[in-house]
């Protein structure tokens, strides 16, 4: 009988009807480690392989069973699948396909909880220089958690009991399953949006892993620390941490121990004011008695007993006051009038009018002051100052004495 020939699709074909047709390869578990992960982000598909000491096999997750996973594949996971086993025709590669994936040791929820963790932290989102303060006495006080469960009751009891005065704004939310995170993210905005509240508690009772998993969300980790409004969280017992915690600007070990934080215990309050009103007291009657000395000291000052004496005292000092200022200003004035005197006798003995009072005279011709008797010439017509007026006169003749005539023949030669 020849032999029949078969094409590469054909074969490939017939060993994947031989995989998928074996009930024992139709869900199957395999334990192993993962390598070469790649998480395809356009399809939201997971290729991966598994392997161990002897031997590895490929493997791919398609995005509807890989979208259900709590936490994120990486190499070197253990992990422990549930697949069945087939054939891709295409290249011919035996490989599993994963329909479920969970941590091989450690639980998935701890593993997603621990991946996001670190991812948030990396972001800063946890920084505690992002931190708000809690108001010192706040006015209103936010509570976001179930309505029935004991976490409500003891934060309304503490607040109540602490600090009355602050109104509580209550908004009821699922604190488990899948619809408690959008809930919890929508009280928060809600809250910030109206500014209903000074400060905010938000969280629940203890439980597993599973029922405080709502707060392990990244959508609430986010809306918490993004709230505007400073954010306490009290989710569980003391030992239960979630991501909530971390974001928030502050992390209560009890729903309890956030309402004592939240508020100022009005009992301390009284105490506090009655030590403020005996400071306060005390300070005035110090002040009290501080002022009474000084004014009996004032009383006993003679300017007060007697205002006269005082009046005459000033009297006195402002005669004396008078005095030095004069004989002060009198040394100046004395030494002036002797620089004037001696002054005016020097100008009064250069005066021309001086010389005139001694039987001198000026001549002139017209405004032209006659200096020598060469200056004058035979008739014509001049005017000779006395001190007591002037005289007008004719020259006959000009006689110069002999110096002057031996000292003008040169000249008329």
């Amino acid at each position: 009988m020849p032999a029949r020939v078969i094409t590469v699709s054909q074969l490939n074909r017939y060993v994947r009807s031989l995989l998928e047709g074996d009930q024992n390869l139709l869900s199957v578990y395999i334990s192993g480690e993962i390598s070469n992960f790649t998480n395809h982000y356009k399809s939201g598909h997971f290729y991966l392989s598994l392997k161990d000491e002897g031997a590895v096999v490929k493997a791919v997750m398609f995005r509807a069973y890989a979208q259900k996973l709590k936490f994120q594949p990486e190499n070197g996971m253990k992990v422990i699948v549930r697949a069945r086993v087939s054939l891709y025709e295409k290249d011919g590669a035996f490989q599993i396909y994963i329909e479920e994936m969970q941590p091989d040791g450690v639980g998935a929820l701890q593993i997603a909880y621990e991946q996001l963790k670190a991812r948030l932290a990396a972001e800063g989102l946890f920084d505690e220089k992002r931190k708000r303060p809690l108001p010192r006495y706040p006015s209103r006080v936010g509570v976001i958690t179930s309505p029935t469960g004991a976490a409500v009751r003891d934060i309304l009891n503490v607040l109540g009991r602490r600090f009355p005065l602050a109104q509580v704004v209550f908004v009821p939310v699922l604190v488990q399953g899948e619809g408690a995170p959008p809930q919890l993210i929508a009280a928060l905005a809600e809250l910030n949006r109206r500014r209903a509240a000074d400060v905010i508690i938000i969280g629940r009772g203890g439980g597993s892993i599973e029922e405080l998993w709502a707060f392990n969300d990244e959508g609430v980790a986010r809306a918490v620390a993004a709230s505007a409004i400073p954010v306490i969280s009290a989710v569980g017992h003391e030992t239960d941490f979630t991501i909530c915690d971390f974001a928030a600007d502050l992390r209560a070990p009890t729903p309890s121990a956030a309402a004592e934080l939240a508020v100022p215990s009005s009992a301390e309050l009284l105490v506090r004011l009655e030590q403020m009103k005996t400071a306060a007291l005390r300070s005035v009657r110090h002040c009290w008695d501080t002022s009474e000395k000084r004014l009996q000291a004032l009383r006993e000052k003679r300017c007060l007993a007697t205002p006269l004496f005082y009046v005459e005292e000033q009297s006195m000092r402002l005669d004396y006051l008078v005095r030095s200022f004069a004989a002060a200003a009198r040394v100046p004035l004395t030494a002036a009038d002797r620089r004037l005197a001696q002054t005016g006798g020097k100008l009064d003995a250069l005066s021309p009018l001086k010389v005139l009072s001694r039987g001198y005279a000026i001549g002139y011709r017209g405004n032209e002051v006659l200096k020598r008797a060469s200056d004058a010439r035979e008739g014509e017509q001049l005017a000779l100052r006395y001190a007591d007026g002037q005289v007008e006169c004719r020259v006959d003749r000009v006689t110069l004495s002999p110096t002057q005539e031996n000292q003008s023949e040169p000249e008329d030669r």
